[in-house]
């Protein structure tokens, strides 16, 4: 038997042996019910791409990616993923964000509802699909974050990253592609950290998207648009222009 194959079978007994239902704690991750933003029928996503089966070959790459991380990231790499571990706006764009700092109070509060929207919206995905994370899974990998809680897909993370990413992309055109890879980088810690696999990341960018669409037609949101951009620095209105 060729090498190729018994890495496959290795993989997939890892799955099979390791995995085991998972129950999680309510109080450790269950976002605050909110409809700011989109009722609770926009809220709903039925369509979504469910994660890979188990024991297909998207699964076993999956898990093999993690593993590829968990033997080479560094403690520097789990540290700036510690560093965004509550997902807020200035844990990922505080270095590169358009507006001044610190972050305005009413600038603040917006992009604290758009995370409290998106991450309830994301919660009820990833109840649906009760995706054990990959440590929880398969024991022998590790993470290196201090407390993770909830189901793995999708990436809650990845979603709301790329949320804040397209806001600041319709704010600031011209720096659109700094945004979506900065929102790319975070997501990408996730995976780096052992809490998520890489398809966790791709669902998460997906849900974005679609939020994101639905965003745009919510009046209320329209509105709140109009305040960040009031808040933007004078570099970044000069940028605009």
């Amino acid at each position: 038997m060729s090498m190729r194959k018994l890495r496959f079978f290795f993989l997939l007994a890892a799955i099979s042996v390791f995995r085991a239902p998972v129950s999680y704690a309510a109080d450790t991750w269950v976002a605050p019910r909110t409809v700011y933003y989109l009722t609770q029928q926009q809220q709903q996503f039925p369509e979504f791409k469910a994660p890979p089966a188990d024991g297909s070959m998207e699964a076993l790459a999956d898990l093999e990616a993690v593993r590829d991380w968990n033997q080479k990231r560094t403690e520097e790499q789990c540290a700036k993923a510690r560093s965004e571990a509550h997902a807020e706006y200035d844990e990922f764009f505080g270095d590169i964000s358009p507006f001044p700092r610190p972050l305005p109070d009413g600038a603040a509060a917006i992009f604290k509802r758009l995370k409290a929207e998106t991450d309830w919206i994301n919660v009820k995905l990833k109840d649906r699909f009760k995706r054990p994370r990959p440590f929880e899974s398969v024991p022998d990998l590790k993470h290196c974050l201090d407390k993770i809680g909830g189901p793995s897909y999708p990436s809650g993370h990845a979603t709301v990253a790329r949320i804040y990413a397209l806001v600041l992309s319709d704010l600031v055109p011209g720096r659109r592609s700094e945004f979506i890879a900065g929102a790319d980088e975070a997501a990408l810690y996730r995976v780096i950290s052992g809490v998520h696999y890489p398809s966790d990341i791709e669902g998460g960018k997906r849900l974005a998207d679609a939020v994101y669409t639905k965003f745009l037609k919510s009046r209320t949101f329209q509105a709140d648009m109009k305040s960040l951009k009031g808040y933007l620095s004078v570099t970044a209105l000069s940028a605009v222009k």
